[in-house]
């Protein structure tokens, strides 16, 4: 049976069996003290028991008949009136079943509990577009990137084919840089699906010791293009993979330098515990960023308004996408702010685990 047809007859067997109590009550406490042999009074006619009940079963028994009817024809349009609205979202989960991820119920009426079931499905709809939307522009991003490299080689060995006297040394220093690039690509993008399926081992992990440690092995860059790093904090425990940690704050120090001003820029580095949760902080000098462009930073294959190019120095374009999928991985929060000043900063929040 279906929930109207069993709402239906629930309201039905209540009005009866609140029906039948009532009538018992009739019965049992005011039929019961009519005397039972004939009466006398000063009326030609006076019933007793047996006169009532034969003249009350009848009626009791039209209005339970009646109590049935009124039951089960106000239960069902009672029961249809509550279930319209699970009606919509049965319709709505049907066209996500479908593929059609854009409906939305848009439920009418007061707060009650279809209202907020209707509300987190739609909040679910929106979610889940928007999480297909990202995936089929990273799909074409990455098809793209990784169509790129293949070109420049094949390009590469056509020339040599038709150009028997081409320099072989420099042919194959060009083979090794486009290479080199895919390589990356391949592996930000192996790092990128590792953190968002969140397939890791969890262990302590002392955040400004990643810290130190991505700064230190990022130092020679940081001089290469005149770049101070000043690393500083207190200790800053939470729990996590320290591979992917390390690859996160890698990421964030790697962008501030690539990122920053063409001669004396500086990169700050700063770990601190607060309000039961550990905060990394990356902030750096560089060009003024608007509100709109460090919004679309943490896109894949996105540096501001504009794609990276092939052959780039500045990286694969997956940064800061991996850093903010590191990040919610590990249950964390990532934020960007344009300084005013110039430059980025951008801060990593993470639960406080001490070991």
């Amino acid at each position: 049976m279906s929930v109207r047809v069993k709402l239906t007859l629930s309201y039905a067997g209540f009005l009866m069996v609140a029906g039948t109590l009532l009538l018992t009550v009739v019965w049992l406490f005011l039929l019961r003290y009519v005397p039972d042999g004939q009466i006398t009074g000063p009326g030609p006619f006076v019933p007793n028991r047996d006169d009532l009940i034969r003249a009350f079963t009848p009626a009791a028994t039209w209005a339970l008949l009646f109590l049935l009817v009124f039951g089960l024809l106000g239960g069902w349009l009672l029961a249809g009136r509550m279930l319209a609205p699970l009606a919509r979202v049965t319709a709505a989960t049907r066209l996500a079943a479908s593929g059609s991820l854009s409906h939305r119920i848009a439920l009418p009426g007061r707060q009650d509990e279809f209202r907020e079931l209707a509300d987190s499905f739609d909040a679910m709809l929106a979610r889940l577009d928007a999480h297909v939307a990202e995936q089929r522009r990273f799909a074409a991003n990455a098809s793209h990137e990784l169509r790129t490299p293949l070109a420049i080689t094949q390009t590469l060995l056509d020339v040599a084919r038709n150009d028997p006297h081409r320099d072989a040394d420099a042919l194959i220093v060009q083979l090794r840089a486009v290479n080199t690039r895919a390589i990356e690509l391949t592996e930000a993008l192996l790092v990128l699906s590792r953190a968002e399926q969140g397939s890791f081992t969890r262990e302590p992990v002392d955040l400004s010791l990643v810290a130190e440690e991505a700064a230190e092995t990022l130092l020679p860059l940081a001089e290469a293009r005149g770049v101070a790093i000043r690393t500083s904090g207190e200790v800053a425990w939470t729990t996590g993979s320290y591979a992917l940690l390390l690859q996160l704050v890698s990421n964030l120090v790697h962008n501030a330098i690539v990122h920053n001003l063409p001669a004396h820029g500086t990169v700050d580095v700063i770990t601190a515990e607060r309000d039961g949760a550990v905060e990394l902080v990356v902030e750096n000098t560089g060009e003024q960023l608007t509100p709109e462009r460090t919004a679309t930073l943490t896109e894949p294959f996105q540096r501001g308004s504009e794609r990276v190019r092939a052959g780039d120095h500045v990286g694969v374009g997956l940064g800061l996408a991996i850093v903010r999928s590191i990040a919610e991985a590990h249950g964390g929060t990532l934020l960007l702010t344009a300084r005013a000043g110039g430059g980025l900063r951008v801060a990593v929040r993470l639960g406080a685990r001490h070991p």
